[in-house]
């Protein structure tokens, strides 16, 4: 490339100082050993999911279902509403907080994303941004969801799109970026 220096330098990346994973080590430890990869197993069953899940912090809601495949990276910074839907092969990959409201559909391979890396730090430094995804929306198969993104009530996510920023309430949204295409 002919550079005197690199562009990023992951050999010197680092937590943030004030970071903190939110639980004492030895419950991250027994929630990535044992019950992430149990949740996120093909093992049929919603009920044991959804207790597990509570187990570890995951405020959830009444009702809706968790399918098989289901991924979550911090369920004590996963906040869920009533009768939601977190579909299979769903991930959400949480450092900071995911707050879902009522009624909202996150379909099969979903991608909820709360962290990134500043691309113009060496260091790699890690960027946060929580994801609030209000009532009604349906973030369709497929998409992302970049951190920082907040998803008005009764929004949708196309197929496939991703998403930043501020989605209107009642916006459809398609595309990469996603833009409006539509009104619910």
């Amino acid at each position: 490339m002919g550079r005197d220096s690199p562009l990023q330098d992951l050999g010197a990346y680092r937590l943030p100082a004030e970071w903190n994973s939110g639980v004492p080590l030895l419950i991250q430890a027994l929630w990535t050993g044992l019950a992430q990869p149990l949740v996120a197993s093909a093992l049929p069953g919603d009920g044991w999911r959804r207790n597990l899940l509570r187990a570890f912090g995951a405020r959830l809601g009444r009702g809706g279902t968790c399918r098989p495949r289901f991924r979550v990276k911090f369920p004590w910074r996963l906040v869920v509403g009533d009768h939601c839907w977190l579909g299979e092969a769903s991930w959400i990959d949480n450092p900071a907080p995911v707050v879902i409201g009522d009624r909202v559909c996150i379909s099969q391979g979903a991608y909820l994303c709360t962290g990134n890396h500043d691309y113009r730090s060496v260091d790699f430094d890690l960027r946060l941004g929580p994801i609030q995804i209000d009532s009604d929306a349906w973030i369709c198969a497929h998409c992302v969801v970049a951190p920082g993104t907040r998803v008005g009530a009764a929004a949708v996510v196309s197929l496939g799109s991703v998403a930043s920023g501020v989605i209107a309430p009642g916006a459809i949204v398609a595309g990469n970026p996603a833009v409006v295409v539509g009104w619910r």
